[in-house]
């Protein structure tokens, strides 16, 4: 798998002169909850965000046409002011292929309640490094690192170490930038704790309290699918092995989502690979997910099942 090889290989080198861009990204804009006949605003804002995460080259690593890492954004619009005033709620999704299979993992699926910017018909969307432009191009370069810095996890130990910093960065700028009161939600800690925001989910990914997480996403993803076209039963076992850190992270910091945001992208694929797993597995990974996620119970009962 050439991807595969080019990403272990290749990671933490620069590059500079050859370029390429990162991301397939399939991106919907949904505005069925707007009156009006007038569509062209979203066509226009829908084509303006394809254009700005695919042709943008974010990293100096190299991706062939064929190893771009496939990605969906999803934008429901809430709301439209006259004067260009978005409220929406934005869905982005990525996955990876497993090392010698055609199957295809799932790493992110999480959902953004607090995605409010300004948009006009035809804006074109630029985005300068270590500069706040608008809130629109700030978010999404947001969450393109954050896809890359993901994908890059799952490849190498800490390997999206760069990308979540440049999230971090994001937003840092973006705290110090004169934003509207609903623009600025989302990049500052949400009231109450444990919310769902980009700050948060950032700060949780570069706190070193959290590195075992990490670890244990490349082993997962590495050492775990990876290897499953060798040697299921092998495979299976180093990942029940090593899920226990899930219950570590919650329990040692109960307000902390990034335990949740793992399970909202796997709680499928972990129900299906354990209920072929041994009778020892199935009841350890059942009682372990139902700790830490019980409102999944129906998901997970397929386990013991079978």
């Amino acid at each position: 798998m050439k991807r595969f090889i080019l990403i272990v290989c290749l990671i933490c080198v620069s590059l500079p002169h050859i370029h390429a861009q990162e991301l397939r990204c399939n991106v919907t804009v949904n505005s069925d909850q707007i009156e009006g006949s007038s569509k062209e605003v979203f066509t226009t804002l829908q084509q303006a965000i394809t254009d700005y995460v695919n042709q943008q080259t974010w990293t100096n690593l190299t991706f062939a046409e064929s190893e771009r890492i496939e990605c969906n954004m999803m934008l429901i619009v809430k709301q439209v002011t006259d004067d260009g005033k978005f409220t929406c709620e934005f869905q982005v999704q990525s996955r990876r292929p497993v090392y010698g299979t055609t199957y295809t993992t799932p790493l992110i699926n999480f959902k953004d309640n607090l995605f409010c910017f300004s948009y006009q018909a035809f804006d074109r969307l630029e985005y300068q490094q270590n500069q706040f432009s608008t809130n629109l191009t700030a978010m999404l370069a947001y969450y393109c690192y954050l896809i890359i810095g993901y994908d890059c996890d799952s490849y190498q130990r800490l390997g999206g170490t760069p990308y979540f910093q440049q999230c971090e960065d994001i937003v840092r700028t973006a705290m110090t930038a004169s934003l509207e009161t609903n623009e600025m939600d989302g990049w500052k800690a949400s009231r109450g704790g444990g919310n769902r925001d980009r700050y948060t989910l950032i700060n949780n990914l570069m706190d070193e309290a959290f590195r075992p997480y990490r670890e244990f996403f490349y082993t997962y993803h590495r050492l775990g699918l990876d290897e499953m076209q060798g040697n299921v039963a092998n495979s299976r076992a180093r990942i029940a092995e090593a899920l226990p850190v899930l219950k570590e992270t919650y329990r040692a910091r109960p307000a902390t989502f990034i335990v949740a945001t793992f399970l909202d992208a796997k709680a499928d694929e972990l129900a299906s690979l354990f209920e072929k797993g041994t009778a020892d597995e199935k009841k350890k990974i059942y009682d372990l997910l139902m700790d830490i996620d019980p409102t999944r119970q129906n998901t997970y009962e397929k386990i013991t099942k079978n």
